[in-house]
């Protein structure tokens, strides 16, 4: 007699994988073939000089972009041709380099109005947010894992810019994602700042498979476990941060020899 299959119910190996993707703008190639494999719970920085395609990296993979060609896999779903809306029901979240908020509401709102976008009841035009209590209990929660709840009344336009960076955080974890993209979060915050924003994503757990671009290596580096430097839109160098940092190809590209 024939014993039935096992069943194969692992995680997928990878959590984030591109495949051979390519971007151009006209005559200008900004994606040249890259791949990525991004394991679970991994803590993976994006580096490389401006224009070496990075942020289009990170809106090729949410599909604010379509690729010419190559793939995007996110926990062993093929997600290259699904429209930008549907990737974040499947674990995909992310920020962005400049922040785009709503200046005139409130903290508070920011974050529900960032959760009602997931919600079935998003497409009531009659919806009155402030019963939706389930919503705001959620952004209040949120707010607390970043250490804004005491301020989620205040009008976004009243916070500092390092406040903002961490809204920005609460409004992707409130998703709940599997896969965070985290474009440049240090990006203009003083010392102080971005020392409470390393400690937040210290704090994230492992479930949560984080890649980060950031351009404060001293910061990045004590964050990141494995690393990727991009040049012209290809992948030169990737490895543990000891490999990455001898690598002489690195040197070249940031310091010109």
């Amino acid at each position: 007699m024939t014993a039935p299959a096992a069943t194969n119910n692992a995680p997928p190996v990878t959590a984030l994988g591109v495949k051979r993707l390519c971007k151009a703008f006209g005559g200008l190639k900004v994606t040249a073939d890259v791949t990525l494999d991004v394991a679970p719970g991994e803590r993976r920085l994006i580096i490389g000089p401006n224009g070496a395609g990075k942020t289009t990296l990170f809106n090729l993979i949410t599909g604010e972009i379509t690729p010419d060609s190559g793939a995007v896999i996110l926990n062993g779903t093929d997600i290259t041709r699904l429209p930008s809306r549907h990737r974040a029901h499947l674990g995909l979240a992310r920020t962005y380099q400049i922040i785009t908020l709503f200046a005139r509401d409130t903290i508070l709102r920011n974050v529900t109005l960032a959760l009602l976008g997931l919600s079935h009841l998003r497409w009531d035009p009659f919806i009155n947010l402030d019963r939706q209590h389930h919503l705001i209990d959620a952004a209040h929660a949120a707010l607390a894992r970043v250490g804004l709840e005491h301020i989620g009344g205040r009008p976004l336009a009243q916070t500092s810019y390092g406040e903002r960076r961490r809204v920005e955080i609460a409004m992707a974890l409130a998703q709940n994602p599997k896969v965070l993209l985290l474009d440049e979060p240090f990006a203009g915050l003083s010392v102080e700042e971005r020392r409470d924003v390393q400690k937040l994503l210290f704090a994230i757990p492992r479930d949560v498979t984080i890649v980060m671009i950031e351009h404060d290596m001293d910061v990045a580096l004590e964050f990141a476990e494995r690393i990727t430097l991009l040049h012209f839109g290809e992948v030169v160098v990737e490895g543990s941060r000891a490999e990455v940092v001898a690598d002489p190809r690195t040197r070249e590209v940031y310091l010109g020899h």
